[in-house]
């Protein structure tokens, strides 16, 4: 299965020519739309309490019609690839027709660019490889430290290949490959029990990750945050400094920022960013960028589920807020570019405008100066979950690994420690940042209207002048 090309019509039994009328006459009155294509190889193995747990494997393919006119959109979607499930798709998306411009929006422009081979992980490595691979994680951890009482690894690797095929006979193909290993560790000491994790990943094959410094770093890095946790204290509570590490904290700027800056929240004018393009909405010396292009990166894209190819998106520029990410609906409707931001879960979710590599861009600090500032405070290293709200723009996050940072100095571990805050407000807050961006280890997933795709975060050292840190002992 070298190409996507070949696996839709020569190995399905699908004749392209046809394919290419019927959706030429499904698409004929909309403004814009595609025939999506999609085949999925995947596979999960887990290892538990040293023991393998559970392994899959699943094949999925099938395809997605939409059409396009104006605000409104129809889609219908099969699992079966096949004439008369396109017919029938065809069918179910003519009412929306009604309300077409009457023009048709022109294709994405075309791309040379790959970021990311066409191997298939799957078939790389054996499955009895694997399964040693995860055998060899869980006994190394508990050789590492007594203190280790429970060990729970994964591996897990994808190849999805895609066309899309436009009504004037353009098309695009692209094939995707996924992986990520993850490892989690509880370590106890009498009755009290922390965990610590470590993931990473990337559009690559398993041989980056089954190599032994590869795992045996993630696991010395699971196995740290658990033991820098079984020594934690009760997080302090009030509204304080908070200082957030490089890389992976990028997510509160991912969740409480990004979703703003999509288009379809800032078209319909539910974005706490709403109408305020060329405005200040950040502290001079906050970029913020969103990246598709980055070879390798879990997020990237060679082309978005639309066919166009993916861009360096800059969203705030030395605080000013300079564009959106859009898909091609909401640009169009928005009188924008789009930016190769139109993405979906499978064949059959809907596009939605989402992020890829959502990061900030380095600034001028020595992260050692940025602690330094801090009389008390908290530095924020990991988090774990969150919510926010997008029309507001409040957040609240815990933290998985934190400590005090007292008279300038990196303190005790905290435990229990939460972020509340507003993301907009948050962005003015920036008093300092840091010249060390660094980007996540490649294990974002992002949801969105039920929909779950994969994405990267980053950010370098940051200074938040005051946000409400919500913890179980008095602030001081």
């Amino acid at each position: 299965m070298s190409s996507s090309g070949d696996l839709f019509f020569s190995q399905t039994g699908l004749d392209r020519a046809r394919v290419e009328r019927l959706a030429a006459d499904a698409l004929k009155g909309a403004d814009d739309g595609e025939l999506f294509l999609e085949y999925r190889l995947s596979e999960t193995f887990a290892f538990d309490d040293g023991r393998m747990k559970a392994a899959s494997f699943d094949t999925t393919q099938g395809f997605g019609l939409r059409a396009v006119a104006g605000e409104a959109t129809g889609y219908a979607h099969a699992s079966e690839l096949s004439e008369d499930a396109i017919k029938r798709a065809a069918s179910a998306i003519q009412a929306v027709k009604t309300g077409h411009s009457g023009e048709w929006a022109a294709g994405p422009r075309g791309t040379n660019v790959k970021l990311y081979t066409d191997a298939n992980p799957i078939d790389g490595i054996p499955f009895d490889a694997k399964v040693k691979l995860l055998a060899d994680i869980d006994a190394y951890a508990r050789s590492r430290d007594p203190k280790v009482r429970q060990v729970s690894c994964s591996l897990a690797g994808e190849w999805q290949a895609v066309e899309i095929l436009r009504p004037d006979g353009h098309s695009v193909r692209d094939v995707r490959p996924l992986v990520r290993l993850n490892v989690s560790i509880v370590v106890g000491d009498g009755d009290r029990q922390e965990a610590g994790s470590y993931g990473a990943g990337g559009r690559t094959s398993y041989d980056f990750y089954m190599r032994p410094e590869t795992w045996r770093a993630a696991v010395d890095e699971a196995l740290r945050q658990a033991l820098v946790n079984l020594g934690s204290v009760p997080a302090p509570a009030g509204v304080m400094p908070v200082v957030l590490g490089p890389g992976w904290p990028g997510i509160l700027l991912h969740e409480a920022i990004g979703h703003g800056l999509e288009g379809d929240f800032n078209r319909k004018k539910t974005s706490a960013f709403s109408g305020l393009l060329g405005q200040r909405v950040a502290s001079p010396g906050v970029t913020v960028v969103d990246d598709g292009t980055i070879e390798s990166r879990r997020g990237s894209l060679s082309v978005d589920d639309e066919g166009t190819p993916t861009s360096r998106t800059v969203l705030i520029e030395d605080g000013i807020l300079k564009g959106y990410m859009q898909d091609r609906q909401n640009a169009r409707l928005m009188g924008m570019a789009p930016t190769g931001n139109g993405r979906r879960q499978s064949h059959a979710s809907p596009i939605l405008p989402r992020m890829t590599n959502t990061y900030m861009m380095a600034g001028n600090s020595d992260p050692a100066e940025i602690l330094a500032s801090v009389k008390n405070g908290i530095y924020a290293v990991n988090f774990g979950g969150g919510q926010v709200d997008i029309t507001s723009g409040k957040f609240v996050f815990s933290c998985t690994e934190a400590y005090r940072i007292e008279d300038g100095k990196v303190g005790a571990s905290v435990k229990g420690a939460t972020l509340i805050g507003n993301g907009p407000s948050a962005l003015t807050q920036v008093k300092m940042i840091g010249n060390d961006l660094k980007l996540d280890a490649g294990i974002g997933t992002c949801g969105k209207q039920g929909q779950g795709v994969p994405v990267g975060v980053g950010q370098p050292t940051l200074l938040i002048e005051g946000l409400t840190v919500g913890g179980t002992a008095a602030a001081a």
